[in-house]
C-alpha cells in the first residue's frame, strides 16, 4: 500500500478506477479530481460510503483542485473527450492533448516524484504529451493500452473455443488503435498453440475484431465509450507498481532501440514493478509481426509530428 493515488477525470474511466483502487486498497488515499464542481466530491463521497459495505479503509477524496494530490506516488490520467461514433482516436488528439499537458503541469508541480499511468486517448501520443510537459523519465511514464487490448484478445478467444480466460496466453502490441498487433505466435491456450485449436480464418476474424474493439463498444453504447476494461486494465498496471510484482504486462512505453524504434511511446511487453517501467522485454517476432510493428509505430509518429504543446 502506498499513501496516496490519484485519479484525474470523474468520468466513467475515473470514477471506475477510484472505486476499484479503493477497493483493492492499494492507497490510503484515493484522491478523484475533475474540474467539473461537485461532481468528483459528489462521486467520491458515494465511493467512501461504499467502503462499510466493500470493507475496505482506503478513504476517497474528491476535488476540483490538486492541492490535496500533492506527494501522489502514482497518478492515474483519465481526463479528456470521450471517443464518438464514427469519431476516430485521432480526432481526439488535439482537444486531449490541451487537457493533458494541463494536468501533466498540475502533477509535475505537486507530485515530481509520481509514476503516471496514462488512459486518455489517443494514448500513444497522449503519453508523448505527459512525458514531455512533466520531464519525467521513461520509466515514470506508462500507458494503458496493451492490457486492455489483449484482455479483449483474450476475451473473444476463451468465447470462440468456449474455454476460461484464464487459460489463454496472449500478448498485443503496437499502438493502441486499428493497428495494434496481436501476437499469434505467442498466442497458447495453457500451453497448446492457438494455431492448433482454432482454423486460421476465424482466428483471423477474431484479431479484427480486437482491433475494432473499443469502436465496437462506441457503437453500441452511442453516448460515450468503455470503461469497465479500461479501468480494470490502469489498476492492474497500478496493483504491479504498489506491489512490486513486476508482471509482464503489454504497455505503451517510450522506446530507446527496442524493436528498432525510438523517440515514441509503443505497446511492449513491459517488466511493470514499485520503479515503474523495470524493463522492456524484447521478444522474436516473425517478419510479417514486425512489418505490422513498424506500421503501427508509424501510425503513431504521424500524428505526434503534427502535434503542438
Amino acid at each position: 500500500m502506498v499513501n496516496t493515488i490519484t485519479v484525474v477525470g470523474a468520468g466513467n474511466v475515473g470514477a471506475t478506477t477510484a472505486q476499484r483502487v479503493a477497493e483493492k486498497e492499494l492507497s490510503r488515499r484515493v484522491v478523484l479530481v475533475d474540474i467539473i464542481e461537485g461532481v468528483p466530491q459528489g462521486k467520491g463521497l458515494d465511493q467512501w460510503q461504499t467502503a462499510p459495505i466493500e470493507g475496505f479503509d482506503s478513504r476517497v477524496i474528491g476535488t476540483n483542485g490538486y492541492e490535496e494530490t500533492a506527494g501522489s506516488e502514482i497518478v492515474i490520467i483519465t481526463a479528456g473527450i470521450a471517443r464518438k461514433p464514427g469519431m476516430s482516436r485521432d480526432d481526439l488528439m488535439n482537444t486531449n492533448a490541451n487537457i493533458v499537458k494541463g494536468v501533466s503541469e498540475q502533477v509535475a508541480r505537486t507530485s515530481p516524484n509520481a509514476i503516471l499511468i496514462v488512459v486518455s486517448n489517443p494514448l500513444d501520443v497522449m503519453c508523448y504529451v505527459a512525458k514531455k510537459v512533466t520531464g519525467f523519465p521513461r520509466e515514470r511514464v506508462l500507458g494503458m493500452a496493451g492490457v486492455l487490448d489483449t484482455a479483449r484478445y483474450r476475451a473473444f478467444l476463451a468465447e470462440a473455443l468456449d474455454v476460461s480466460v484464464r487459460d489463454i496466453q496472449a500478448m498485443v502490441l503496437g499502438g493502441h488503435g486499428d493497428t495494434m498487433v496481436p501476437l499469434i505466435n505467442y498466442t497458447s491456450v495453457s500451453g497448446i498453440p492457438i494455431t492448433q485449436l482454432m482454423p486460421r480464418d476465424q482466428l483471423d476474424k477474431i484479431v479484427a475484431r480486437t482491433r475494432t474493439g473499443g469502436a465496437e463498444i462506441v457503437s453500441l453504447l452511442k453516448t460515450g465509450s468503455a470503461y469497465y476494461a479500461p479501468s480494470a486494465a490502469a489498476v492492474q498496471m497500478a496493483e504491479s507498481i504498489v506491489n512490486d510484482q513486476k508482471r509482464i504486462l503489454p504497455s505503451s512505453v517510450w522506446l530507446e532501440g527496442e524493436y528498432g524504434h525510438s523517440g515514441l511511446f509503443l505497446g511492449v511487453p513491459a517488466k511493470i514493478g514499485r520503479r515503474g517501467l523495470e524493463g522492456v522485454i524484447e521478444v522474436v517476432l516473425s517478419g510479417e509481426e514486425r512489418d505490422a510493428l513498424a506500421k503501427s509505430a508509424e501510425a503513431v509518429r504521424e500524428p505526434m509530428a503534427s502535434l503542438t504543446i
